[in-house]
């Protein structure tokens, strides 16, 4: 709870300059000369870094010391003195009082003692109330600046529970017996370690169940965890997890940052999800939500001490005005302490495995990036770029990767800002993956103005490959953004209604066949083109019919739109379980072969009259007839290398819901001599429309 003395000021952000005149300029701008004239700016946001770590070393000894706050602030079992141990952050308030089930609520009777910083403490003893205890709950009274006493939850509070009369949230002591028993000792992280592309499945823990109601965790860990194993998956990402007032926000709207959502069940379950899928070799990825607040007074942090500005920006500033919500002061050294250590927690206590970065380009810029094309640099490097939100990323990737080495940090940003997939000392922000979002709305726009016969290959491959050199992607057709109510699925806006009708194996239905079809090549293509790793969000491999809409008034608090129908995918009846196989083979078909950790995919060739795409990745050759009815008996295309080759996957294959006009594994293609290079070769193969093949050298 210490600051620096050499920063009387809590913002270490007036930094004088510093000219530099370097002898070669940084890795990033050398790979990207477009960034020439920002150098200054990326040298600049260096010193400032360096700056901040020199104080935040002067105060804590190290980052990974410095995010230790939720050690001390919050209540604290102190077995020595027989009591507990309270304590908050409230520079602006006038008195705080401890309030709860063990003193009958009385408003008073618990006066905290204020301390320097604006911190407050008291230690309640179990001889004057025995009833503070596991379970019991609690919450803070706050004599604000303004005089005003709120009943308030606390800040680090780490359980909540709601009462399903009055639906008023409390903080709940969380202090059991014999504390959980983590059995995940020997698992570790290949994300990094290894080299190893992330497969990830993007789930909502609230709605994996079938039934209309909302899950657990226990039960996400038991039946939706397997499926994840057994579709090839090597990540799985939980959203919501933070607990937040109103379900259907998604969890993006948190109120209390340190408490798994009650909803779900206690924190022990959370921890046996995480344990199992370890157990699975699962990595575990927190969707984790630091880009703004609820504004709810009554769970919230919002104006808690009463000054308006004690975690948030004052005035305008402070305020989303697209969100509704609030906007944290990243360059206060209390909040930025609040947040790192946020981080830490969930990698401590939890086991995280790493953290996809909520609504980064909402951070990055006072505008939020609304309505801006990101043209030129000064769109990055400019006035309306948050440096304090820069020092905050750099500082977060850096704590992740110390203390969970080979954790992912992953950033859901829509700008493109230069070098944040980079390492710090290279002009980067350190972070390890980019979201691809331009992807998934590349696809519908294609979906929804140009029909089939239009699509043109050269138009996806340089989509699919329009990215920033040395920064990795995760690439997508779908996420749960694409789903949300007033959109559709991917499956839904290819077959429609007919979806609810005409799925059946034993029936084909032209309108539902270009759909499948179509389908499973955009997968295909996007995963093994688009990124240095893939995410989908859980239904949608098998083409999920149904948007997502939570219960609210609007829908007559239903949760027939809040939950996943496994069902489609498991009768044995329908072409959902078809498209589920596909997604499971090409899955495992890119893992096993490392395509995605083999750099770029390698053009081969490509005709936009014919509709083809050919190219190479990790040793593997894909060719794609994206022709809704032109089938090529005799195609001829360039290969990688001279030699023989083999089919290891058809799109079109019967149980993938195809015609077999081509078998995997049972012809053999040899390559004839290329007269223009003759070491590559030339393929020849039959390529039925709609199709696409993948074909290896044969050993």
């Amino acid at each position: 709870m210490k600051r620096p003395s050499a920063s009387p000021s809590s913002r270490p952000s007036s930094v004088r300059k510093i000219e530099v005149r370097p002898r070669k300029p940084l890795p990033l701008v050398a790979d990207d000369p477009w960034l020439t004239d920002a150098e200054p700016a990326l040298r600049q946001r260096q010193v400032r870094l360096r700056e901040v770590l020199t104080y935040i070393r002067q105060a804590d000894g190290s980052v990974k010391s410095h995010a230790l706050i939720h050690t001390r602030l919050g209540l604290h079992r102190d077995n020595t003195r027989k009591g507990w141990w309270f304590r908050e952050w409230a520079p602006g308030a006038q008195q705080l009082w401890l309030i709860g089930d063990f003193n009958g609520w009385a408003p008073h009777e618990v006066p905290l003692t204020r301390l320097a910083g604006g911190y407050w403490e008291v230690l309640v003893r179990d001889r004057d109330f025995p009833g503070l205890q596991h379970g019991t709950r609690y919450k803070v009274r706050v004599k604000d600046a303004q005089g005003r006493e709120l009943d308030r939850l606390p800040a680090l509070t780490r359980w909540t529970s709601q009462d399903e009369t009055t639906k008023d949230f409390a903080a709940r002591v969380w202090h059991p017996k014999e504390p959980f028993q983590w059995t995940d000792g020997s698992f570790h992280l290949p994300a990094l370690t290894e080299n190893t592309a992330p497969f990830i499945y993007e789930t909502h823990p609230g709605m994996a169940t079938e039934e209309e109601r909302v899950g657990t965790w226990r039960e996400f860990a038991d039946t939706v965890l397997p499926r994840v194993k057994a579709l090839g998956y090597n990540a799985v990402q939980l959203m919501a997890v933070q607990e937040h007032p109103y379900y259907g926000s998604f969890g993006y709207h948190v109120s209390n940052f340190f408490a798994p959502s009650s909803r779900y069940g206690t924190p022990d379950d959370l921890r046996y999800l995480i344990d199992t899928a370890h157990g699975l070799g699962l990595v575990v990825i927190m969707d984790v939500v630091h880009s703004h607040a609820v504004k709810n007074y009554a769970e919230g942090l919002n104006d808690f001490d009463g000054t308006g500005q004690q975690y948030f920006h004052a005035g305008e500033r402070g305020d989303h005005p697209g969100w509704d919500s609030k906007l944290f002061d990243y360059g206060r050294w209390e909040v930025r302490q609040f947040l790192l250590s946020n981080l830490r927690y969930w990698l401590d206590e939890f086991h995280f495995d790493g953290f996809r970065f909520d609504g980064i380009t909402s951070m990055l810029y006072h505008h939020h990036g609304e309505g801006r094309t990101f043209a030129v640099p000064n769109d990055y490097f400019g006035p309306d770029t948050d440096t304090d939100v820069i020092i905050y990323l750099q500082l977060a990737a850096q704590l992740v990767h110390q203390v969970r080495p080979g954790a992912l940090c992953i950033a859901e940003d829509m700008s493109g800002q230069p070098g944040l997939c980079r390492p710090l000392d290279e002009g980067g922000i350190g972070f390890d993956y980019r979201l691809a979002m331009g992807l998934p709305d590349q696809w519908i726009k294609l979906i929804k103005e140009q029909p089939d016969e239009n699509w043109k290959p050269s138009l996806l491959w340089s989509a699919l490959t329009n990215r920033r050199r040395g920064e990795k992607n995760i690439a997508y057709v779908e996420s749960h953004d694409q789903a949300l109510v007033g959109d559709q699925t991917l499956a839904f806006r290819l077959m429609g209604p007919a979806m609810y009708s005409e799925m059946d194996r034993a029936n084909p239905h032209p309108l539902v066949e270009r759909g499948v079809a179509l389908h499973k090549l955009t997968r295909l293509l996007t995963a093994s083109v688009g990124g240095e790793g893939y995410l989908t969000f859980m239904g949608n491999e098998f083409g999920h019919p149904e948007w997502i809409d939570f219960p609210r008034e609007g829908n007559g608090w239903s949760y027939s739109h809040a939950r996943r129908q496994w069902s489609l995918a498991e009768n044995g009846f329908l072409r959902y379980a078809l498209l589920a196989d596909f997604d499971r083979a090409f899955v495992r078909l890119l893992r096993e072969n490392r395509a995605l950790e083999s750099g770029y995919a390698r053009l081969l060739h490509q005709d936009d009259n014919n509709q083809t795409l050919c190219y190479e990745r990790g040793g593997l050759t894909f060719a794609f007839n994206f022709h809704p009815t032109e089938s090529f008996p005799v195609y001829e295309f360039a290969a990688p290398k001279p030699g023989k080759y083999a089919v290891l996957l058809s799109s079109d294959a019967v149980e993938f819901s195809g015609h077999d006009r081509v078998r995997a594994d049972e012809t053999e293609y040899f390559t004839t001599p290329n007269p223009v290079a003759p070491n590559v070769g030339m393929l020849t193969a039959y390529l039925p429309n709609r199709t696409a093949l993948v074909f290896k050298l044969a050993d």
